[in-house]
C-alpha cells in the first residue's frame, strides 16, 4: 500500500476503484436513470413526477370526444 498518498487506490480485497468507476460510467443507466425511463415510458402507480403528460388536457380531449359521441 502506497503509504505517502494514504491509498493506492485500490480496496483491501485488491479491487482497483479507478477500473470499478471507469465501468460504472460505461455499463448504462444508473437506478434513477432507469427508474424514471420506466416511469415515463411504462407508467405505472406512483410515477407522476416522472411524467411529461399534461393531465389535465388530456380530460379536457377525452371531454370534447365524449360530447361529440
Amino acid at each position: 500500500m502506497d503509504q505517502s498518498k494514504g491509498h493506492s487506490g485500490k480496496t483491501i480485497a485488491g479491487t482497483d476503484i479507478n477500473q470499478v468507476k471507469e465501468q460504472n460510467a460505461q455499463s448504462g443507466l444508473s437506478y434513477n436513470e432507469a427508474k424514471a425511463f420506466i416511469a415515463k415510458n411504462m407508467g405505472g402507480h406512483g410515477t407522476e413526477i416522472f411524467s411529461d403528460t399534461d393531465s389535465l388536457a388530456i380530460r379536457q380531449e377525452l371531454q370534447k370526444d365524449g360530447k361529440k359521441n
